[in-house]
């Protein structure tokens, strides 16, 4: 280990031999781990991580073509660390058998756990190649114990053969560890607003005027306003307020568009092609925000120097709850709120991105709309094309959540099969009959999207798995019984992902 102190006075551990001239430009940005692990052999290491995963986490995989990403994988020998984050994870867990395995854990615990933000970052060490060690059964085993629920273990153990006498003793060894803890590193104070940039908000709605008029009123107040508020509104005619949004009452510009189309994600793009601010907010109808809201999205996207982010969504108990319900949710979450990192999650309900990586992507994937899944997808792209997307605990929110309007309205409708079922946009062509498919084919379309075959598969399986054996003892043959159609609902999900995928992304 050595010692590289920055102009800030921030001490730096490092492993190997880094260009160390680039190491003050790194610590000035988002990372506070850095490595070449996925050009040294560590692309793709450790895969049976999808035995506790599945396809639910987005940093499952490495993303290649990008010079810097998000990657946990860390050799062992070759990264960069801030001596804070290597103080509070312990260093390497001596418990482990192989250094590989050290330094993955490392940066799994940063990642995942620490909500710190490891990043590899293309030719920063001179090696080209790194040993890597074969990760052991008993290691294996050993990082379930120490990150994960016993289920998951065992579920482990029955994939990779519970008939083998290796996988039953190292599963046994590992039961001697305990689970280890780690600490949340620390959220950065944010830095003073830098320049005027101009900000759009983006509001899709739907048979919710009176919640979007509230939202309007809180945009209005806000520490550092919006330039501009897009309303794309697809209340229908019978039942809409055609005067009910009032430019002379807000101080920016409130670009109203009566929808003809359906769906979020036509509303959202929609709303995109007539902004014009250096950020988007996306926002639902149906939130409250706080007087900084605005300005602390922004704040944070400067401090942190990244490209998108995620903010805190705290549901209200009921509709009618206010701000100042959402001060006394805060107090009773105290430090628990104070948790930044790499988001693994992306909400149209509250989340802030640069123009430019807004139309890099063009907007969201019609084939989500009627469904559910949109708002992930977009945020899963963001990451696959390169930015780095980060939570936000600043710019905070109260989802209302009230019982009925909205896009969700089309959600609804999957619950009912013959005639009174209103046809939704991913049935295309082939409405639905008696046979409702499960799980949501939008959801399923996002996982065929994103994720391998074999990763797809293993979502399927455990996705059985746990409807077999997840409930109670007394429920097992029930379940079974009902297994039959429960895949019959399975493949009918295939079959409309496989028409969407056919089709391919959409926008308009």
């Amino acid at each position: 280990m050595k010692t590289y102190t920055t102009s800030k006075g921030e001490i730096l551990y490092y492993f190997g031999e880094p260009d160390v001239t680039v190491l003050e430009d790194l610590t000035n940005g988002v990372g506070d781990l850095w490595h070449s692990g996925l050009e040294m052999g560590y692309a793709g290491l450790f895969p049976e991580l999808i035995y506790q995963t599945a396809t639910f986490w987005w940093y499952l995989n490495d993303f290649f073509n990008n010079k810097k990403t998000i990657s946990w994988r860390v050799p062992s020998n070759a990264f960069v660390i801030k001596k804070s984050l290597w103080d509070l994870l312990g260093g390497f867990d001596s418990d482990y058998q192989t250094n590989t395995m050290k330094g993955v854990d490392l940066g799994y615990r940063a990642l995942r756990e620490s909500h710190a933000v490891p990043l590899y970052i293309k030719g920063l060490f001179k090696e080209e190649n790194s040993l890597v060690e074969k990760i052991s059964n008993l290691d294996r085993y050993l990082f379930f114990k120490k990150h994960f629920k016993k289920e998951h273990s065992l579920y482990m153990l029955f994939c990779k053969g519970f008939w083998k006498f290796s996988e039953w003793d190292a599963y046994r060894k590992a039961g001697k560890y305990n689970r280890i803890t780690t600490n949340t590193f620390g959220v950065r104070a944010l830095n003073p607003l830098e320049g005027r940039p101009t900000v759009s908000y983006i509001i899709p709605t739907m048979l919710r005027q009176d919640f979007t008029c509230q939202l309007l009123n809180t945009l209005a107040k806000q520490t550092y306003p919006p330039s501009q508020v897009v309303i794309v509104d697809a209340t229908p005619e019978d039942k809409r307020t055609e005067n009910v949004y009032n430019q002379e009452k807000y101080p920016f510009e409130l670009v109203v568009e009566w929808q003809q189309t359906k769906g979020s994600c036509r509303a959202r793009n929609e709303a995109i092609q007539l902004c014009n601010g250096d950020y988007f907010v996306f926002g639902d109808d149906d939130i409250l925000i706080p007087q900084d809201f605005i300005e602390n999205h922004i704040r944070f996207l400067q401090t942190y120097k990244v490209e998108a982010c995620n903010g805190l969504d705290i549901r209200a108990d009921h509709p009618q709850q206010t701000l100042k319900d959402l001060e006394s949710k805060l107090k009773i979450l105290g430090k628990d709120r104070w948790k930044a990192g790499a988001t693994a999650s992306f909400s149209n309900a509250n989340s802030c991105v640069k123009k430019e990586w807004v139309e890099k992507l063009i907007g969201n994937d019609i084939n989500f709309d009627g469904g559910y899944g949109e708002d992930s997808d977009f945020g899963f792209r963001l990451i696959k094309e390169g930015a780095i997307v980060m939570h936000n605990p600043f710019a905070v929110n109260l989802h209302l959540k009230p019982a009925t309007g909205g896009y969700r309205w089309w959600g609804a409708q999957a619950k009912i099969t013959g005639k009174k079922r209103k046809k939704q946009p991913w049935e295309l062509d082939v409405p639905v009959g008696w046979i409702r498919p499960v799980p949501s084919p939008t959801v399923l379309y996002g996982i065929y999207k994103h994720f391998p075959l074999n990763q797809v598969m293993e979502y399927r399986n455990k996705y059985f798995f746990l409807y077999l054996f997840k409930g109670s003892k007394l429920g097992f043959i029930t379940r079974l019984m009902k297994l039959p159609h429960r895949l019959w609902q399975f493949k009918k999900a295939q079959f409309y992902v496989e028409k969407l995928i056919n089709l391919g992304p959409r926008y308009n």
